[in-house]
């Protein structure tokens, strides 16, 4: 995969942990689903993993998903991406494998049987490795492909998706930032910040205060809300 994720990751212990598992996982074919609260950088560290963590064996694709999101879009989307093999058969090029990122997995809005349509078809091929052929009414296999999800906990339109589903995946729970955490990452992003305008030493100097006392500020507010 080409190298062109921009996002700035600032490491940590959770991120290493993370960043670990993945690459076992993935490299031997495993698929995975990223879960944690909004912000614990589930996204950012699937993105970079994909685009600069893995080796030349592997293509990666990306979904995001929504409450729109239809069955027949997906289908289509990762159809169109794909090289024929042979009859009845895609997958990536000869000799790569084809990692697809599908972001806000538990986004798409549920039918009046309580399904997800979009989920359900990535289920068929999980389960069946493939899907029908629309126009043709035939099965299509689709061969050397893999996925790993992110999803945050129901709520604010996410829902709940199928056991069914989730038992295809290996989960890994990126958990929220410590104090700890939130300083050095926070404080790095300030430094740079700071490093890059016409600021004077005694300004440049006041990155970790004004960080610990946001955070005690938001940690606060939390807590009475």
């Amino acid at each position: 995969a080409s190298s062109t994720y921009s996002e700035v990751v600032v490491p940590t212990v959770d991120y290493f942990r993370n960043e670990f598992l993945m690459d076992e996982l993935l490299n031997n074919g495993y698929h995975v689903l990223c879960t944690g609260e909004t912000g614990t950088g589930k996204s950012v560290s699937v993105k970079k993993k994909l685009l600069e963590g893995m080796d030349e064996h592997f293509t990666s694709m990306f979904l995001n998903f929504s409450a729109q999101t239809q069955a027949n879009q997906t289908q289509d989307i990762i159809d169109s991406k794909l090289d024929k093999r042979r009859k009845g058969v895609l997958g990536p090029p000869v000799g790569k494998r084809c990692v697809i990122m599908v972001d806000d997995l538990n986004m798409p809005a549920k039918e009046i049987y309580g399904a997800q349509p979009p989920v359900e078809i990535l289920r068929q091929w999980m389960d069946h490795a493939g899907w029908y052929d629309r126009d043709e009414n035939v099965f299509r296999e689709l061969v050397d492909i893999q996925f790993i999800a992110a999803m945050g906990p129901p709520g604010g339109g996410r829902t709940f998706i199928t056991q069914r589903y989730i038992r295809h995946f290996n989960v890994l729970n990126f958990v929220p930032f410590s104090d700890q955490s939130l300083t050095r990452v926070f404080v790095t992003i300030v430094d740079w910040f700071l490093a890059k305008g016409n600021y004077g030493v005694a300004v440049k100097g006041l990155s970790e205060k004004v960080v610990k006392a946001t955070i005690d500020v938001y940690n606060t507010i939390s807590l009475n809300l």
